[in-house]
This record gives C-alpha cells, structure tokens and sequence, in this order.
C-alpha cells in the first residue's frame, strides 16, 4: 500500500534524524534562494515598470540627434537641434497631439543661507507636470504668464528641500540663489524617485525661458515631450511629428534626421527584456544551491541503500517486488525533497520581505514563483532519488542477503 510505504519511508528518515535534518537544509536553502531571488527580480520590475510609467501618459519624447563623422556615430545630443519654435509647431492643432511640453536641464550649485547643494535644474513649460506626470505636494506651479515674463521662481524636489532647509521643514516663500540668481520657492514636487540616471527628487524646476536666458544662455533644448492622444496611434503620431519637426528644420528629402524620438512603448519593451534578463540571472544563480541540495539527496540515499542492503534482501525474499522497492526508496528521496521545498517556502517569504524592509526595495512574492520553487524542489528529489532507488531494486536476494 502506498501509505504503508510512506510510513515505512517516514521511519527510515527518522531513524537518522541528523543525517535526514542536514539532507532537508540543502533543499530549504535552495527553494529558499530561488523565491527570493525571484522576489527581488519582480520587485525589481515593478519599480522598473512603475517609474516608467511615471515618465507620463502616451508621451513620445524627441532629443537632439547624433552627430556622425565619417562612419562614427556620436550620441544622443551631440547635435544641438530642438528650439522653442519647435514647440510652437508641434503644438499647432493636431488631431494626434494633445499638448507639447518642453525640457532644457543644467548641473547648478544652489545656496540657501549658510548651506548649499549641487543638484539638477530643469528649466520647463507651465504644462510639463500634466505632460510628465509631476504632483505638487505643496504650493503651487508656475504659470504661462509667469514663464513668458521670464520671473525667477522655482519649484523644488524633496532631497532638494531636505539638503537645504531639513526633512520637515516648509520652504514655500523662502528665497534660493541659483548659481548666484535669486530665486522665490513657490512648491514642492512630490517624491516621484529614479528613472535611467536622473533622480526625480534631486530636481529644481523654473520656468523654461528663466533658465535658457538668465541662468544658461541657451537657445536650444534637451528634449521635448509630447503627449499623443493614445498609445495606439503612437506610429502615426510619430511620423506627424517627424514631419512637423523636418519642416520646422528645414531639412532636404536627402537628409538625415537630427533629431531623435522613443516612445514610452519603447522604454517599457527595454525595462521588460532587462528586467527578463536580471530574473534568469537570479533564478539561475539560485537553482545552483537547489541543485546541491539534490546532490546531497543522491549522497544519503546511496549511502542509504548500501546501509539497508540486508533489509532489502529480507523483503525481497518474502515477496517485495523490484518496483516495490525503487518506489520506497523513491518516497524517502521526494519526502526529503518536499520536508525541505515546504520549509524553504516560509523561509523564502520571510527572507524576502526581511531584504525588502533592510535594503528599503520593491519585493514581489507571486504565487507562480512559490509553486515553482516547490515544484522545482519535488522534481530534484525524483531526479536525484531515481538513481539509488533503481539500484536498490536491481539487488538480487541471495547476494543481498549475505552482505555484510
């Protein structure tokens, strides 16, 4: 009977507690590295994800383009192309295009009294936090008006705020020099975070023509984003505004574009094979320990049926089929296997939300890792234990008798 044979599985692990404990360890180690891993890998997209999401909703963002010399191709921005007239012809009514906001961004010191930071200043249209995504925790945003008359007012990010007047302090109203420009706080953005390498929170925003032409003395821009009616008509919008933008540049049938566009798609196809790529990584480092906790499974049961050599010598004389026998040492393999596949999963969880809370990142624990790991776990203990158990069942009795 199967439940007999289990028992009889059961007993024998037991009586070799220390032996069958250190076994089960390599198992819960193993599932309980492959659920986390996958934890922090789904975390890890999810934040991903999120933060790209962030960036706004059905927005094509278009950058300088590259230079090239000769056969060489320089970066994104090495040509200087987007103006302010750019963003008067792409906001002229389209039926694609819902509103075009505008970007040109510099490294600046800032001074507030006796303390000082450098951070970000991203000079931007009144529009750019419904284009972008922004909150405003506290005050308010610049206007239009306030744009067109160049006014030195400035909106802040929080690590910004905490650098220069504390965590919980209110700087609405205070006055900042921006490389050595008075500027009025009027608000705080609210904590958006990191995306690529601009951190969201380490940010001052002023008006866009404050910073081309009192603190930069640019007349080009570093990117302009615009806003598409829906994610659907992302190819057709592209091609209006690659239109718009080659007619505004004046740019020959002949010539190359210089000028870039993503789509938010695109960012999000990248996070998505990134984030794929990161998760094989880990699941693949962490199969490793499951793998050796197999092995160990393998170890203790060979050494198991070369203990128990007599013992299956007796059953078989009295009737036990081979496959009886493969079966009850098969059991013992997978009951190691799932004793410690069970304990690896609250292992798993707990370790995942513990680095979660230390390391202060996104921790996904989904249903499908857990089953996996334990299902991982399971086939191991069949994979490792088929081996001693089919040498078990191919003893003959007489020999297996007279082992000593």
């Amino acid at each position: 009977m199967l439940w007999e044979m289990f028992q009889v599985a059961w007993d024998s692990l037991m009586a070799n507690k220390l032996r069958s404990i250190l076994t089960t360890l390599g198992v819960l180690i193993g599932v309980a590295a492959v659920i986390t891993m996958l934890a922090i890998g789904q975390g890890a997209r999810e934040q991903q994800m999120q933060l790209i999401q962030q960036m706004g909703a059905n927005v094509v963002l278009v950058f300088p383009g590259q230079a090239r010399r000769g056969a060489v191709m320089g970066g994104i921005g090495t040509v200087q192309s987007l103006t302010m007239r750019d963003i008067e012809a792409l906001s002229k009514s389209n039926a694609l295009i819902v509103q075009v906001a505008a970007e040109v961004r510099r490294g600046a010191q800032v001074v507030y009294q006796q303390k000082n930071t450098n951070t970000m200043v991203f000079g931007v249209t009144a529009n750019y936090p419904t284009v972008r995504a922004f909150k405003i925790e506290r005050g308010r945003f610049f206007s239009e008006q306030e744009d067109t008359a160049s006014a030195r007012v400035a909106v802040l990010g929080q690590t910004v705020i905490t650098n220069l007047f504390g965590e919980k302090a209110n700087p609405v109203g205070k006055t900042i020099r921006i490389n050595g420009i008075p500027f009025k706080v009027i608000g705080v953005l609210a904590k958006k975070g990191a995306t690529g390498w601009i951190d969201y929170d380490d940010i001052i925003m002023v008006p866009i023509r404050t910073a081309m032409y009192r603190l930069f003395g640019t007349d080009y821009l570093n990117a302009i984003s615009v806003q598409i009616v829906r994610n659907e008509f992302v190819t057709a919008a592209m091609q209006e505004i690659e239109r718009i933008l080659r007619r505004s540049h004046r740019l020959p049938p002949n010539k190359e574009n210089d000028f870039v566009m993503r789509p938010q798609a695109e960012w999000e196809q990248l996070a998505e094979q990134t984030s794929r790529l990161f998760i094989i990584l880990l699941l693949s480092i962490a199969s490793v320990s499951l793998i050796v906790g197999g092995i160990g499974i393998m170890n203790i049961m060979l050494v198991s049926v070369a203990e128990r050599t007599r013992e299956i010598g007796i059953r078989k004389a009295i009737g036990a089929k081979p496959s009886d026998i493969q079966l009850q040492f098969l059991l013992e393999a997978i009951v190691l296997s799932l004793v410690g596949g069970g304990l690896g999963i609250f292992f798993g969880i707990a370790a995942s939300y513990a680095v979660g809370k230390v390391a202060g990142w996104t921790i996904v624990v989904s249903p499908l890792s857990v089953i996996l790991a334990f299902g991982f776990a399971a086939t191991v203990g069949i994979f490792f234990g088929y081996y001693p158990a089919k040498k078990a069942a191919r003893l003959e009795p007489v020999e297996a008798l007279r082992y000593e």
